[in-house]
């Protein structure tokens, strides 16, 4: 390879400038018109061949996030069996539901399936919440856990067998405070909820903002609000009467509540969202109501370039959001390569060589799989070149560097990507 991992990601960021993005809002049934066609449930042979799951939103309130991460490891494993599979046989894909926080019960449930057909890596889950309910019975079953979405701070070097191909937010939290920084906002309201995904991001954007002088007038600890409560009337009330300039918003579905209270209640400052909310609200409000807020957001990641978006579609016609996809995709190979590496398709065996094979080690670049397992099998050390532009795993598992995507909304509430920032974590 004679392209360098710099001039890749700036191909992939280039070819995202001036796309749309519209997100699907889930629901808690599960019937999704999105859901990627290609995902099985039923149950498999297991022999020697590698078996990777997913734990994935395919229900509640991040429904809208399973189609594209599903649609990630669907394409990588085509991709992977198309090269001839890993180490001669065909890799297979089980997919499970992961929910979220609010239903709890479905994750360990589905990973008691996925546990029972052989799996010897999960890709999963979407929610940092949702993975601490599952993620010491995986990794202690000496299963590699890698999350294509994960971004607490407290799942840094949680385990030697978990992993994630998303940024944490000391990375996500800096760039929304960079943003808010460089945007001259003086005094900065947070409204968060009360969950291990919002705190752990509000907690990096206070430490980020703060030192350059920007006031937070509400939303430090004990300022959550509650993320099932049948009103959010008292949150909006409360961070209004401390006369913010912008708010903040760290929330999932309940933005679509939060946000109708806010014009009710006359806020006229400017609006920040982050990943978990920077969604597609054309059915949602009225024409023109983000706007007028001129209210932009984060995603960490590179957004997909039109080649891989129509790689994507090849395997799921039906997608309409991107979210997670590439970091799902970077998970699958990187899990692939590493039992080529390691010559075993056991999850220790793929633990011991997930680091190298990201480029840890250093090693020649290169795309895709094919291309990859070809200098694996050549004896060859490998810095695989991720689609979503993160860097290889640090000492802590996480991506030692990685980009955050800058979107703002429109007239219509749906959002187009204008830029993305590099940091490391």
């Amino acid at each position: 390879m004679t392209t360098s991992r710099s001039a890749l990601r700036r191909v992939a960021l280039l070819g995202a400038a001036g796309l749309l993005l519209t997100a699907c809002a889930g629901n808690d049934e599960g019937d999704d018109p999105t859901t990627s066609p290609v995902a099985e449930e039923s149950p498999v042979e297991v022999g020697d061949g590698l078996v990777i799951g997913s734990l994935l939103p395919e229900t509640g309130s991040l429904a809208f996030l399973g189609p594209p991460e599903i649609a990630g490891v669907d394409l990588a494993i085509a991709e992977i069996n198309e090269a001839g599979g890993v180490l001669g046989q065909p890799v297979v894909h089980v997919s499970a539901d992961s929910s979220d926080a609010d239903h709890a019960d479905v994750a360990p449930q589905s990973w008691a399936d996925l546990q029972s057909q052989g799996v010897s890596a999960v890709v999963g889950a979407a929610s940092s919440s949702v993975t601490k309910l599952v993620v010491d019975d995986i990794t202690n079953s000496e299963t590699v856990m890698i999350s294509p979405a994960n971004t607490a701070t407290s799942l840094s070097g949680y385990s030697p067998f978990y992993f994630r191909t998303a940024p944490p937010d000391t990375v996500q939290g800096s760039a929304l405070g960079n943003l808010i920084i460089s945007d001259g906002i003086a005094n900065l309201g947070i409204l968060v909820f009360n969950e291990e995904y919002g705190t752990s991001l509000r907690d990096v954007l206070v430490a980020t903002v703060e030192p350059a002088g920007v006031t937070v007038t509400y939303g430090k600890p004990g300022e959550e609000f509650d993320p099932a409560a049948a009103t959010f009337a008292d949150a909006v009330t409360s961070v209004l009467s401390t006369s913010p300039d912008a708010i903040a918003l760290i929330a999932f579905d309940q933005t679509k509540s939060i946000v109708p209270e806010l014009a009710a209640q006359g806020f006229a400052g400017s609006l920040y969202f982050v990943d978990g909310n920077t969604a597609d609200y054309s059915e949602d409000f009225d024409p023109g109501t983000l706007a007028a807020w001129n209210t932009q957001g984060t995603i960490p990641g590179a957004f997909p370039d039109d080649a891989f978006r129509e790689r994507l579609l090849g395997v799921n016609p039906n997608l309409e959001d991107f979210s997670y996809a590439a970091e799902s995709y970077d998970a699958t190979i990187l899990v692939a390569l590493a039992a080529v590496r390691g010559g075993a398709t056991d999850g220790p065996t793929i633990q011991a060589n997930l680091a190298a094979v990201s480029g840890a080690n250093g090693g020649t670049e290169c795309t895709g799989f094919a291309e990859c397992a070809e200098l694996l099998e050549a004896g060859k050390e490998i810095d695989y070149v991720a689609v979503s532009g993160a860097g290889p795993f640090n000492e802590a598992n996480d991506p030692s560097s990685a980009f955050i995507g800058i979107y703002a909304y429109g007239e219509d509430n749906t959002y187009t990507w204008v830029k993305a920032v590099e940091g490391e974590a």
